[in-house]
């Protein structure tokens, strides 16, 4: 059974090695004909919002990471369960995935701007990339002031440790 395994397996990493290369399209500013304020508009909601719950960023990329695992980023993970079946949101894995909201929020500013333009998959990469940046800024920020802070204030408590 172990050598039809190998077989099969060998067989499969062949056959794509056939199809080749896949090369994706991606290119920065996509929207700047259809929707040229789409990037700002994302970046100004996670910037004004973000602050409020900084754990969102975290939270954010495991979401785009889970929209991209399955089949590509396709924004299927933001799509919710009808009677007919249940959709990839509600699937296990998915289950403790945070920040629809957050997610919803700004595809409605986007849509106010550009109806039917920006993809929702993009809403979330570039929700995502922007969340992860701002923060990484206020931890900076915060690790600065701290460091000021002890700067001052450690001549202060040495002197008075004399």
């Amino acid at each position: 059974m172990n050598c039809l395994k190998t077989i099969a397996l060998s067989l499969s990493l062949f056959l794509v090695g056939l199809v080749g290369p896949i090369q994706a399209q991606l290119q920065m500013n996509f929207y700047a004909n259809t929707c040229p304020n789409a990037e700002k508009i994302v970046q100004d909601f996670v910037s004004n919002h973000i602050s409020n719950a900084p754990s969102l960023a975290a939270a954010l990329l495991r979401k785009h990471f889970h929209d991209c695992f399955v089949r590509g980023c396709d924004g299927s993970v933001l799509i919710n369960s009808s009677t007919s079946g249940n959709a990839e949101r509600d699937a296990t894995p998915n289950l403790t995935v945070r920040g629809f909201g957050f997610i919803e929020a700004i595809k409605t500013v986007l849509e106010a701007q550009c109806p039917g333009i920006v993809s929702c998959a993009d809403i979330i990469a570039l929700a995502s990339r922007d969340a992860v940046v701002f923060t990484i800024s206020i931890i900076h920020i915060h690790k600065t002031l701290l460091y000021i802070t002890i700067c001052l204030l450690f001549p202060i408590i040495s002197f008075v440790m004399l």
